[in-house]
């Protein structure tokens, strides 16, 4: 017997035969079974009022011997319990199962990956806004979660524009104070300046106030405490503060406008609809407070063999037991639940209150199911056509390239270097067309020389490689580069005894005239070979490890928008990279990345000049006037820094 008063019923591993006869064997009592494979691998979790009668369904479906879940049926050999005291713990005990296992016949809410949030902590003395990926318990306060970083940002814009608080780090914040003028967000209207003292600590308070009214969807509250505080400052003459107030009423009224009015009523409901076409299935979720939608959430599965009302009861019981989401008072759903009472009664418990959960037949909130069905139905369709699409295009490189696979799963490498230092690189994954964003890799490199992209890649593909037992090697591995990368990558392999498919994507080049090769006609260096557009975009070179000319495709066609993208996102991620870099880096770090400036050329600069500030704004005449620092190193340094202003902010 465990803390949760379920006791565990276990046997040695059944071979397959004796599947039948294990099952037999259950008890006919509330619990948690696991279909397990040959080496003790679990496959499916459920819940059942009665094990027996549950387990057996699956092989004697509708008393005709067709089993529900075939493939599952076909790699289990044996089936383990565990008795619980009602089907409301069994409940509980499935939900953590399926998170500890990841059982690949479960429908799975994926909650790891961590739902974006917003954190906003009244003990600071300038509270702010802050994006965040956990919610803790720390005293202070957070909304959320929103599912894409893209949702967050929005409502982050919308809330600075209404509620002006501040969105700089402390350390920024210090920063500003110190220099006595305020940033950019002060000019842009969307920061009061509490650094430099432009707004008194009252007066922030109750921005914080509003902004806190808002997230919980309490506007009609705060739509009549603005009115109030501005008819306040309008008869004392403050005409300056109610002008201000009158433009945030404004704000927060179009605001509460373009959210859809459901019911004059003010209910809460989460309404939660399925779409489904064979094993692919789409959930989509509506929330409603206060009577208004006031946001959605979208998730897909794949390869899902359960039937709707067990998805309904996994997925439920998972998107409650998460700690940041409390139950509302109604849940509208378009299949009723397996155990739906069960579910009831410990979303009843967790919320403190009575939940109902049921299947609207009529009226408003059957209207609104049926909105949140064209959403899923949508969102189903429009996936389903995109990997089609991806399918078309992987199936197109493999007949223009000459692959051994269909490259379902690509791994892209970039090399980024600033001026010969900060080099690092990057890994993104794309499978089936889409980021698999847990697989994505930076690097920053430890022994390669900066300026040599190609030993910066060896060393990356020698990282790589080591880890193969715990990652095992994608369809196609695409590198950033021309037939150099193209050669480190596939050498690499070939030294570890691997084999993969190798490709190099990069920019074609128009050739020079040989009649201007050497000189300009002005007798200067010859122009530099400029990228080569095709309708407007940028044509590329593929590169193979045993072809000797490059690859050109179509502009359009799809395969090579597909290695762009992927490789796009490569770039991307390594710039950001890069940059997060710079910004993390001590000062006196920065200057340690200079080539030829050593430790005593760093001190004489700070000692002379004062600041970093200052030798990155001096003259080359002003750096080369430094006791050892030469003409040469002044060229260094000013270079550096040009370098690194250049670098993309996004």
């Amino acid at each position: 017997m465990d803390a949760t008063g379920a006791s565990s019923m276990t046997g040695p591993p059944a071979d397959p035969g004796a599947l039948g006869a294990r099952i037999d064997s259950l008890p006919a009592a509330p619990g948690v079974y696991l279909f397990q494979d040959r080496r003790g691998k679990v496959l499916y979790v459920g819940k059942a009022q009665s094990l027996r009668a549950r387990v057996r369904s699956y092989l004697r479906a509708g008393g005709d011997g067709r089993a529900r879940m075939p493939a599952m049926i076909e790699q289990a050999v044996d089936v383990d319990v565990v008795l619980t005291p009602s089907v409301k713990d069994a409940l509980l005990l499935e939900n953590e199962l399926i998170k500890r296992h990841r059982p690949p016949f479960n429908v799975r809410l994926r909650d790891d990956k961590q739902y974006l949030g917003m954190r906003l902590d009244p003990r600071e003395t300038w509270p702010r806004l802050v994006p965040v990926r956990r919610f803790r318990s720390d005293g202070a306060s957070y909304y959320g979660p929103y599912t894409s970083s893209q949702a967050l940002r929005q409502a982050l814009s919308n809330l600075r524009r209404i509620f002006p608080l501040r969105s700089c780090s402390d350390p920024v914040f210090r920063d500003y104070a110190r220099r006595g003028r305020p940033c950019i967000e002060y000019e842009m209207k969307r920061c009061v300046g509490p650094c430099v003292g432009l707004v008194e600590a009252p007066a922030y308070a109750e921005l914080v106030a509003g902004t806190v009214l808002f997230l919980r969807g309490h506007s009609e509250e705060l739509l009549h405490d603005l009115h109030a505080r501005m008819d306040a400052a309008a008869a004392a003459e403050r005409f300056e503060e109610a002008g201000k107030l009158r433009d945030r009423l404004a704000a927060v009224e179009r605001t509460v406008e373009r959210q859809q009015m459901v019911s004059g009523k003010g209910e809460e409901r989460d309404v939660f609809a399925l779409a489904r076409r064979g094993d692919e299935l789409e959930l989509h979720a509506l929330h409603v407070r206060g009577g208004r939608v006031v946001g959605h959430d979208a998730w897909s599965f794949s390869q899902v063999e359960i039937e709707d009302p067990e998805v309904f009861g996994s997925f439920l019981g998972q998107y409650y037991g998460a700690p940041d989401r409390a139950p509302v008072r109604e849940v509208l759903v378009s299949v009723a639940p397996a155990d739906a009472e069960a579910l009831v009664e410990l979303l009843s418990e967790r919320a403190g209150r009575r939940v109902t959960l049921r299947v609207p037949q009529r009226g408003p909130a059957r209207e609104l199911l049926a909105m949140a069905t064209r959403n899923a139905e949508l969102r189903l369709t429009q996936r389903l056509d995109a990997r089609a699409s991806q399918q078309a295009a992987a199936a197109e490189l493999q007949a223009q390239l000459g692959l051994a696979r269909v490259p379902r799963r690509i791994e892209c490498y970039d090399v980024s270097t600033l001026g010969g230092t900060l080099a690092v690189a990057s890994r993104v994954v794309f499978e089936d067309g889409r980021p698999d964003r847990g697989a994505w890799r930076r690097y920053r490199i430890r022994e390669a020389a900066a300026g040599d992209d190609l030993a910066c890649l060896h060393e990356v593909m020698q990282r790589r490689l080591a880890r193969i037992e715990r990652e095992p090697l994608p369809d196609l591995l695409l590198v950033d580069g021309g037939k150099g990368q193209v050669a480190v990558a596939a050498t690499a392999l070939r030294d570890h005894g691997h084999a993969c498919d190798v490709v190099g994507i990069s920019k074609q080049r128009d050739e020079v005239a040989p009649a201007t090769r050497g000189a300009s006609p002005r007798g200067g260096a010859r122009p530099a070979a400029r990228v080569r557009r095709s309708g407007g975009l940028k044509a590329e070179r593929l590169h193979l490890p045993a072809r000797k000319d490059a690859v050109l495709l179509p502009p359009r066609a799809q395969g090579l928008l597909l290695l762009q993208r992927v490789r796009d996102e490569a770039h991307r991620f390594a710039i950001e990279f890069q940059r997060d870099l710079r910004q993390r880096m001590h000062l006196a770090s920065i200057l340690e990345e200079i080539p030829g400036i050593g430790p005593r050329k760093r001190r004489a600069l700070l000692r002379e000049l004062g600041s970093l500030r200052a030798v990155r704004t001096a003259s080359a005449e002003r750096l080369a006037a430094v006791a050892g620092v030469g003409a040469r190193d002044a060229e260094r340094i000013l270079s550096f820094f040009a370098d690194l202003e250049r670098l993309p902010a996004d």
